[in-house]
């Protein structure tokens, strides 16, 4: 059983594929000034690129995990979630509050997928 480990660094890789699945750690925003909407947004349209370069697709998330800064933002990231994950497609869900690494994110999303076309 092979483990591939793409973009990775002394600490962590951001894609691990084993089994036909994909690990993504979490992702977060580019814009750390940004509020959640905008926040949530990127983190989203990141997971969306490295899950195509892992050869997958958001149609094939079987678990996400949403860790947010402050429940309070928990309606407005489901704004922005509800946009992206397209009907019928909903993954397995958790979302927690979480301290952040840095105080400007406001959330933090880290993925478990299957590849596409196996």
């Amino acid at each position: 059983m092979t483990i591939q480990r793409i973009h990775t660094s002394k600490r962590m890789s951001r894609i691990v594929l084993h089994n036909n699945t994909i690990y993504l750690c979490g992702q977060v925003t580019e814009d750390r000034d940004a509020g959640i909407k905008v926040q949530t947004q990127q983190t989203l349209e990141k997971i969306d690129r490295l899950l195509a370069e892992a050869g997958s697709d958001r149609h094939h998330i079987l678990s996400a995990t949403v860790y947010l800064r402050d429940m309070d933002d928990f309606g407005a990231m489901n704004e922005v979630w509800d946009e992206w994950i397209d009907q019928g497609f909903a993954p397995a869900r958790a979302c927690v509050n979480a301290a952040m690494a840095s105080p400007q994110l406001l959330v933090e999303i880290s993925i478990i997928a299957a590849l596409k076309g196996v």
